[in-house]
């Protein structure tokens, strides 16, 4: 019988890889296994990338209080490593009289949450925002509201897990869950893996992973969002966050800047049987548009450059889903929704304190070993991947393979050197931010798979075929 782990933590999304990075800290062996060949690379990427305070979280949740504690958390760590964020602001705009009348009731949700909300008119909101479209009566502003890149805080997290200790495995599914007087076994063929405790972070699975230890206490829907992307001129059409009044099934339809420079619309909010299907629908799409045109008509006029879908859990209950049971050595961290990019770090620390109160040992390690991020982010230009010191060190820092997004093949190459390299063209793009500009590969996308090739384990073939 192979040796066990002290954890095992199911599920490499946002939530999961902040755990693994949380626990890394301390004398355990820890092991992370992910169904798909990636981190980061499910629902964690495919999202609206709000920097999120949480003003609108129900009052005395404990998905306002891990919010308001992660921000922090994670304004800190995103300054230490690399991650780019942008404070931009929020503007929450009313365009009814059903919701401006909600209004208040949101200032006072969000003053018990810790935020203040302070009150506009329509001519204030025209004087910060002078091109939103006709029909504004009122908005409240949120100042600390901003936008967060969604890739480089699951790679950060599970990066430095990795190079302090902790195992990752991934294309491994978990298929089945049994338990002795030792050790909980989760069957993900064709392995077993044996682990002291189990840690459900499996997302849009983890009432499938709670159902396996014996439990019914949530059902999670796959709600899918699509969204538009806009070319990079757009960027100056606006310079807040322009959300919507939100409704009890979903938060609305905003217009935000990216931290890539681009402008995002949307997303939609339709619930789906199939936990799978990331597809973009022309339904979808012309929907957006229209309401696109409401809030912002100048956005018909501008190039789109993408479009995609992500899956978010929804489940019946208006709270994070965690629940630790003693018994079987199990904590399920489940119904995380669409927060749990701005609330990983404080979920990953709740989680590691609720294994103290279980009596898990938690020593802390003689070294906790730190980890930079390459930044990928639009506002400082990525200048010192691209400095003439570095670029006479290593030529290849001047050799632009990607010219929509300036990336170049010194980058492609430390990405595929990296201790986490990607395993297809997707984890290349979330890493670099190749493949996501005008083009959208279209030019850089034969080289890129060459060297992909030549670097990592997959042929030319197999790269191309994992990106249809």
């Amino acid at each position: 019988m192979q040796p066990g782990y002290d954890v095992a933590i199911i599920g490499g999304g946002v939530v999961g890889t902040a755990i693994a990075r949380e626990l890394a800290q301390y004398q355990l062996n820890t092991i992370l296994i992910e169904a798909g060949p990636d981190v980061g690379a499910g629902t964690s990427k495919a999202n609206t990338a709000l920097f999120h305070t949480g003003f609108d979280a129900p009052p005395g949740s404990l998905e306002a209080r891990l919010l308001k504690r992660s921000i922090k958390l994670l304004g800190s760590y995103a300054r230490e490593v690399g991650i780019p964020i942008e404070h931009t602001g929020g503007i929450l705009v009313a365009w009814d009289q059903e919701q401006l009348a909600k209004l208040s009731a949101l200032q006072e949700d969000a003053r018990h949450n810790g935020e203040t909300l302070h009150s506009l008119t329509a001519a204030q909101i025209y004087q910060k925002e002078p091109k939103l479209g006709p029909g504004v009566l009122g908005g409240l502003l949120i100042k600390e509201e901003g936008i967060i890149c969604p890739f480089t805080p699951p790679l950060a997290f599970a990066t430095q897990a990795k190079l302090n200790g902790v195992d990752f495995l991934f294309n491994h599914p978990v298929t089945n869950i049994t338990r002795d007087h030792k050790f909980t076994r989760l069957t993900c063929p064709p392995k077993t893996i044996n682990a002291k405790w189990v840690i459900n972070a499996a997302g849009l699975h983890s009432d499938k992973i709670d159902g396996l230890f014996g439990f019914n206490r949530f059902k999670i829907t796959a709600r899918r969002g699509q969204l538009i992307i806009y070319d990079k001129a757009s960027r100056s059409l606006l310079s807040h966050i322009i959300l919507p009044v939100p409704t009890q099934t979903t938060k609305g339809v905003m217009v935000s800047p990216t931290v890539f420079g681009n402008l995002l619309l949307g997303p939609t909010a339709e619930d789906l049987t199939n936990k799978h299907d990331t597809s973009t629908t022309q339904d979808g799409y012309l929907s957006l548009q229209k309401l696109g045109r409401q809030i912002l008509p100048a956005l018909d006029r501008e190039e789109i450059t993408a479009t995609y879908s992500g899956l978010r859990a929804a489940t019946q209950d208006n709270d994070y889903q965690i629940h630790l049971d003693e018994n079987q050595h199990y904590l399920c961290v489940g119904g995380i929704r669409s927060t749990g990019l701005s609330g990983s770090m404080g979920i990953a620390e709740y989680v590691v304190g609720l294994l103290r109160e279980a009596n898990l040992s938690l020593q802390p390690t003689e070294t906790f070993k730190s980890v930079t991020m390459p930044y990928i982010g639009e506002d400082r230009q990525r200048k010192a991947s691209h400095s003439s010191s570095r670029i006479k060190q290593n030529p290849d820092y001047g050799r632009i393979l990607c010219h929509c997004e300036q990336v170049s093949r010194g980058e492609i190459i430390d990405a595929m050197n990296s201790p986490l390299p990607p395993t297809n063209l997707d984890g290349l793009r979330r890493r670099t931010r190749c493949l996501q500009g005008r083009c959208q590969g279209f030019y850089c996308i034969a080289e890129l798979v060459d060297i992909m090739a030549q670097k990592g384990s997959k042929s030319r073939g197999e790269l191309l075929a994992c990106d249809q």
